[in-house]
This record gives C-alpha cells, structure tokens and sequence, in this order.
C-alpha cells in the first residue's frame, strides 16, 4: 500500500492498558506518549449524579409507531417537504405528567421520512422553536467561534448516513436561527437536496449544531429517514404492519414529567472544583429510564409471526448489547433466551446475505440494524428485549457491571396467542450484492488516534481525535487534516489510546470494515497492514457502515471510497465531518472536518458534479 502517512509509534499496546480503580471513573490511558504536553490533567470522571427519576410502573405504554411525514409540494418536479422544529407537550409515560419536548413536526420522535432510492427530494427544515433553549447551555464550548449572544436556538438538521452535498449535509456550523433571522458561517440554502443515490437503507435525521447538538437531539429532535426501492420490496420481508423502527433511548426525569439533564458533575465525581462553569457540559450522559419511540418503559405487542424491525441507537451516549429473552412479568424474572435476530442490513443498506445473531447485537450511538425476528414458536409468551452492556463500554470483553446507570430492561414483547401466525419467513440466500472496495486500489492511508484523559482550560474531560503527526490530538477548529480527493479509496486506521470504546462517524460515505488489532501490533511509519492477521468483523460490522465501534487499545481498519463505487453512491466535494457520536463528546471538540477536493486532473468529474446541484 502507498502513500502510507508516517508518525511516531504509538507508545502502548492492549496490555497496558490502564483502568482506573475508581469504580464510578472514566477508563482512561495514562502515558499514551512520552512526550505528551497537556493543559491541567483533567479529572477521570463521568456522568453520575444522584437525581434519579420518579419510580415508574414499567410495561404499561404500548410502543407507538412514529408517523410518516407527506410532502407539502414539489419543487423541481420533485417532492419537497417542509417540517418544522418546534417546542410540544407529549406523554411520554402514563404516570407522568406531560413532558415538554422539542419535535419535528409536532412528534417525538420526528416523523419517517419514506424516500425512494433514486428519486431525490427536497426538504426545508424550519426553526419555529422558543427564544430561550429547553435546557441550560454551557457556553464556554467553542465560545470563540459560537456567537452565544445572537438571539435565539441555533439548529441544523443532519441526514444521517446521507450521500449528499455538502451544502445539505448539515454542517455544525451552517446552523440557523427561527426564521433563518441569523445563520452559521458554513449556512448556504434553505432548501435541502437529497439525492438518494444509495443503497436503500435505514437513515436517520437529526441536530447537528454545533456546541448543543447533545441537548437538542436530547431534547427530541431526531427521526427516521427509510430509503426504499423495488429490490428490496421483491425479497418477501416483513412489511406494512410487521415492519417496525424502534429507536432506542434513555432519558431521565422529574417528577413533573419534565427531562432532567446534568448541569454539572457530582460532588463524588470531582465536581466540586471552583473551576467548573455553571453550568457545565458532562463527559457523558447517561439516563435511568428507556424510552422506546417516545414512550418509556414500553412492551410491544406482536403476532407469532415473523416481523422486520429497523433498530437505532438514538441515545446520547450509551452503548446496547441487545437480546431478546424470556421473561416472568409477576416476578420480574428473566428467563432463557428468545429468538434470535437474523441481521439482513445495518447502517448503509442491506447485507449480502442473512445472517443469524448467535450472542448479542451490538448498537453503539447512532449506529442501526435491520433485522427480523420469527416469534411463531413464542405464542402466548412474553419476552424481553435485555441489554447487558455496562454504561461505561469497553468492549465485549469488558461486560461486568459498572455501576453506572445500568439499563438492562429496555422493552417487553408480547407474543399474542393468536393472530397472523405463520411459518418463519423464508429469507433470500442472497439479499443484494455489496461489491467489495478493492484493497489493492487504495491511494491513501490514515492513521487516526481517539485521545482522552487531557483536560480543557477549565480542567474537565476533554477527548480529542488526532493523526500520525498529531498524535495527542487537534481541536475541531484547527487546520483540517483529512483531505481525500475525490474517486480516490483509503484506508482510515482509527486506534483508540483512551479507556472508553468510541463509536466513530464519517459524513457523507459508507465504508467497509477490514478488521482490528491491538494498537501496540501495528506501527504506521514501519507496517503494512497485514489482512491475514487482522480480527475479522462481526456478522452485524460487515457490508456498509457508518458508524464502526473501536474499543479501547485496539486499532479498527476501514477501507472506504470517496465518490461513486461500482454503480452505487455518488460523487460530492465540500466539507464534511467526522466524530465520536457520543453526543458529549462530539460537542467537547471529538469532532474534525473532512474536505473532498475535486481532482484537478478530470475536469468532466467537477461538471457532472455540478449539474447534480439545484438552486437554492
């Protein structure tokens, strides 16, 4: 492989790693160079508080099924749609006052957006929200290039998992004010265009903006966008009424129904320190209660048939490891197991063929996963959809109880005695093809560190994402680094020197996992990589993705192409982004641009590029 980045060898491997003994602290790495230079040593801590919801009866709220948005109009002879974020009053438990949300026309979660693979659209996200923010803002975060003096909210919307241009990707900083009164430095237009050339595939649109995008997507601004085509209507899978989206949360409460979000960190966490603002970010949140398409503590009634569910880690920071179990509702006992997912896609659309979840599906922050589930066999029982991931992640070697805001009962499931019962659907061999990125075409490799433990001006946790030359890390408002040009393919080796694992984003493309390895076995100045060595993925990381989970002292290798591939996705210039999609940590500076420059050797690819873009 060439043009191969060069740095310094990373100056630890898996085995030295360092966890920290508090049994309530962040995992972190100590001595991940010995050269390293920080601000004051930031304090290994995380979101505890001692607030705990009010005490709520658990399965009493049937799931709801987000609505489905309809065009206002058309626009280029194409659907164009116009959905608003405002502030509503919605139940989200039956013993709970109403709780105030913030929406996507009048629904948390938003409405699906149902798009058809092929046929663009246009959507106007509009900002109809109050003057003040529904939750406390610390406004020391990127203060030097946020104006937290102008009037109002600031939103943009991001199509996650989008193909799209730049101008409609939903930059951090194209942000925008009620009425666009005021807007961002990187604000271009109104209208937004997708063009849906892309695998059909379980998408997600939620804020974006910079600083809060961890309130705002707390506050409810998030939901589904399903892009659909003829293929994948011609497999026979479950649809109409047994095909379900099922975005997972945690939220806390109090008890007038109203959200409870930390403003500061715990006395026992290192909070008292005079230097913290108030109020004050958090490194992560985790909340006491699942909610489940805006309802907590939901069960989900379903006939013994087989159903399709496109599931979506919607929470801010909190990992799932998911499995469906059986379950004693008069004694709350969790049984032996249920049956088994068979994944048919994740991020970027459908896999290659079906494949059957033996252990547990694993969901980091913003990742999803289209699977089906046979209950034929489960009449008359009742299930549980369990969650044994701790919330502080580390892995799937690393699943013992933290103590942290466990979650473990996420969703019950009710199996009717009767109703459509069937036999199990009978899945394809072969769902599509996903043409592999050739390896041996690759022009560019990266080596990109995942950092924690450095501290900001104020002392409070701080992780960073850095290069082979910037190992320790840069801010989001430094210099960009990662400039592919277009139609060339790269390999991005993300190695995680912090204590958490991180689930890693990348606007704009999709990628393929190669494989991972412990961050001491692979040096980028002196190895190449050797596939033969490398951990393979797991069934539920293959076929297109992203978002790919690198957990701590490991390096995860993505193969990914930037432009169109083998007759799929599309070529876009323009700045994007790449983050960890904890949502805290993407606020507090775990966030880079990413540039796709034109290649000033084909002059025909920036034409076509362009006749691709609509007016404003």
């Amino acid at each position: 492989m060439n043009d191969r980045a060069e740095g310094p060898r990373p100056a630890i491997s898996r085995r030295e790693l360092c966890i920290a003994a508090g049994g309530t602290g962040i995992s972190a790495l100590a001595g991940c160079s010995t050269e390293k230079t920080n601000p004051p040593q930031a304090k290994n801590v995380t979101t505890i508080t001692d607030h705990s919801s009010p005490d709520l009866e658990k399965w009493v709220d049937e799931v709801p099924r987000p609505g489905v948005a309809k065009p206002s109009g058309t626009k280029d002879g194409h659907p164009r749609y116009e959905i608003a974020m405002r502030e509503i009053e919605q139940k989200l438990h039956r013993d709970l006052p109403a709780t105030t949300v913030w929406s996507y026309d009048g629904q948390f979660p938003g409405p699906t957006i149902e798009a058809e693979q092929g046929e663009p659209i246009y959507v106007r996200w509009t900002n109809d929200l109050p003057d003040e923010h529904l939750l406390p803002e610390d406004t020391t975060i990127h203060s030097d290039i946020i104006p937290y003096d102008t009037p109002g909210v600031r939103t943009v919307t991001h199509l996650h998992g989008g193909n799209v241009e730049s101008e409609s990707d939903g930059h951090a900083q194209a942000w925008f004010t009620r009425d666009f009164q005021k807007t961002g430095p990187e604000f271009e237009k109104k209208d937004y265009y997708y063009v849906n050339d892309q695998p059909p595939a379980t998408l997600w649109y939620h804020d974006h903006s910079l600083g809060i995008t961890r309130l705002n997507v707390y506050a409810g601004l998030a939901g589904f966008y399903l892009l659909r085509s003829d293929h994948k209507r011609s497999l026979g899978l479950p649809e109409g009424e047994y095909e379900i989206p099922l975005v997972l949360q945690d939220r806390s409460f109090e008890e007038d129904g109203s959200l409870f979000y930390p403003t500061a960190i715990s006395d026992e966490q290192g909070g008292s320190d005079e230097s913290y603002p108030d109020p004050s970010i958090v490194p992560q949140f985790y909340g006491d209660t699942s909610v489940v398409n805006g309802k907590a503590w939901p069960r989900l009634s379903v006939e013994p048939r087989s159903y399709r569910f496109r599931l979506l880690n919607g929470s801010n920071s909190r990992y799932y490891t998911l499995k469906l179990r059986q379950y004693d509702e008069s004694s709350g006992e969790t049984g032996g197991d249920g049956p088994s997912f068979v994944q048919i896609g994740n991020d970027g659309g459908l896999l290659s063929t079906p494949v059957e979840i033996s252990d547990r599906l694993e969901l980091g922050a913003g990742q999803r996963a289209d699977v089906v589930v046979d209950f034929s066999e489960y009449a008359g029982e009742t299930l549980l959809l369990h969650n044994n991931a701790p919330a502080q992640y580390r892995g799937r070697t690393g699943l013992e109880d933290d103590d942290i805001v466990s979650l473990p009962e996420i969703m019950l499931v009710d199996v009717n005695e009767a109703g459509d019962s069937q036999d199990a659907t009978e899945l394809p061999d072969e769902l599509t093809r996903v043409p592999d990125i050739p390896v041996d075409s690759v022009d560019n490799e990266r080596y990109l560190t995942l950092n924690g433990g450095t501290a900001d001006d104020y002392g409070r946790l701080l992780h960073l994402l850095g290069t082979a030359e910037e190992p320790d890390g840069l801010k989001i408002d430094a210099p960009v680094t990662e400039e592919p040009v277009l139609g060339d393919t790269e390999i991005w080796s993300f190695a995680n020197r912090s204590g958490m694992s991180h689930p890693m984003h990348l606007h704009l493309v999709h990628f393929q996992m190669l494989g991972r390895q412990p961050i001491g076995d692979y040096d980028p100045a002196e190895d190449e990589i050797d596939l033969d060595v490398l951990e393979a993925p797991e069934p539920y990381e293959r076929g297109w993705n992203d978002v790919i989970t690198v957990d701590p002292g490991e390096i995860v290798h993505v193969i990914v192409h930037f432009g169109e591939h083998d007759g799929l996705f599309n070529d876009q210039t323009g700045t994007y982004m790449w983050h960890c999609h904890m949502l805290e940590h993407e606020d507090h500076d775990m966030m880079r641009p990413l540039e796709v420059r034109p290649r000033t050797d084909d002059t025909s690819t920036r034409t076509e590029l362009d006749a691709r873009r609509r007016p404003e």
